[in-house]
């Protein structure tokens, strides 16, 4: 019944019908590729399977917000939108692999440490979890740590990596993905 609650919960962001039916689908569909059976009963066990998983795990795949006020799942991001970012991501950790090596290759190594703090206010807590792993992911940077009201502590390697988070490039990027405004503030003085 528990769940039932859940479903009509005007709290969560999104239509619970189409996040229940996404991750069965998903489900399904793994379901498929791990057996590779096609013949009836299996289907059937599958599909079982599939939506008895996802009703009983729906509740634990969803985040409040700071203040409680809203519920987000953790998967509600637009496919399509989630491949962008994701080629996005890979060209920026090309670039920054490049960084990395000229600043480490040469004779005279240009490593220059330092940390850069920022605000990056947001309502769904998954861009922000989002964000620090996407910015620990880049060679060069390493979120140090990541506040209650937002503030990103990041140690940066080299220049090139401190300038690419001043910039607030992948802020707007992560807030691009879950369709949500860019609130971005850089914290000088602070390095």
């Amino acid at each position: 019944m528990a769940n039932l609650d859940i479903v009509r919960d005007k709290r969560i962001s999104g239509s619970p019908a189409v996040h229940l039916l996404s991750m069965a689908v998903l489900l399904f569909g793994f379901w498929m590729l791990l057996s590779g059976n096609t013949q009836t009963k299996f289907l059937v066990y599958g599909v079982l399977t599939a939506i008895i998983a996802s009703w009983a795990s729906y509740p634990l795949l969803l985040v409040p917000n700071g203040d409680d006020s809203k519920r987000y799942f953790v998967f509600g991001i637009n496919p399509f939108k989630l491949i962008a970012y994701f080629i996005w991501l890979l060209w920026q950790l090309v670039l920054a692999n490049i960084d990395v090596i000229r600043a480490t290759v040469r004779p005279e190594i240009e490593i220059d440490p330092c940390v850069v703090r920022f605000r990056y206010q947001t309502d769904n807590p998954m861009a922000r979890v989002v964000l620090a792993n996407s910015i620990t992911l880049t060679p060069g940077t390493v979120t140090m740590n990541l506040t209650d009201d937002g503030v990103y502590e990041v140690h940066a390697l080299t220049v090139g990596a401190a300038d690419g988070l001043r910039s607030g490039d992948m802020q707007q990027k992560v807030a691009w993905l879950y369709g949500e405004p860019c609130d971005f503030t850089l914290l000088e003085g602070k390095d």
